[in-house]
């Protein structure tokens, strides 16, 4: 099939070094006509490179050669930050919003909260490089960590937990899942609907047992890589 070699040929150049990561790939009809192919033939090519996190596509831009993902180990406690510096990556967090709610559907759920309870909402973007690749919304208990919205959100939560409150994360539950960017979410990380995601919900727990909050973090999939190392007795 034609598409498929087309996308080999794409991995090769990658692969040889030919093209680098970031790098913007050439117009869709630019490419058509250098495989002397179809623009159907050739979107068939970029879906399979896409969905192998090869490449990326940004709204309006193009599409452009996926770096090197950032590895993600759910058994360790990093912050994205101190996780992105470990690995030389150049992290930036941008807070969206910050405010206090009453609980909907998803944060009564995951906390285990009665109906019209109280939370506060902060969603975040992450990047890399000046890339946005997750968008992060954590619903908190306020009775917990009262005056949060005083501090500077945009920083790490995990460092004015434990600065400002005394709290760490003693114990975290992991859901990761497969998922689609939409709407609001596709939009603030540069993504066009439908662009493929992967999703991790996180439970957090204080040194106390107590459950304190939760993450969503929707990534963009090339951008991420889960790795972990079991220590297996016996």
């Amino acid at each position: 099939m034609q598409y498929v070699k087309i996308k080999d040929a794409v991995v090769e150049q990658i692969e040889s070094g030919l093209l680098s990561p970031r790098q913007k790939l050439p117009s869709e009809r630019k490419l058509a006509d250098s495989f002397n192919t179809t623009r159907v033939t050739l979107r068939e090519a970029l879906s399979l490179l896409e969905s192998e996190g090869r490449i990326y596509r940004e709204d309006r831009r193009g599409w452009f050669i996926s770096p090197q993902p950032l590895k993600y180990d759910p058994t360790q406690t990093l912050n994205f930050t101190n996780l992105a510096l470990a690995q030389k990556r150049t992290p930036l967090t941008e807070l969206l919003a910050a405010k206090g709610i009453l609980a909907n559907k998803q944060a009564a759920s995951l906390l285990g909260l009665q109906p019209f309870s109280d939370v506060y909402r902060v969603d975040r973007v992450r990047y890399l490089e000046n890339r946005p690749v997750a968008f992060v919304t954590k619903y908190i208990r306020p009775e917990l960590l009262p005056n949060l919205l005083d501090f500077d959100l945009s920083q790490s939560l995990t460092d004015i937990y434990r600065d400002k409150f005394g709290v760490v994360y003693q114990k975290i539950r992991y859901r990761i899942s497969t998922s689609s960017l939409l709407a609001d979410i596709a939009q603030a990380l540069r993504a066009t609907s439908g662009t493929p995601a992967m999703v991790i919900e996180r439970l957090n727990y204080n040194q106390h047992g107590e459950l304190i909050d939760c993450d969503i973090e929707y990534w963009r999939h090339d951008a991420i890589s889960v790795e972990s190392i079991a220590q297996l007795n016996g």
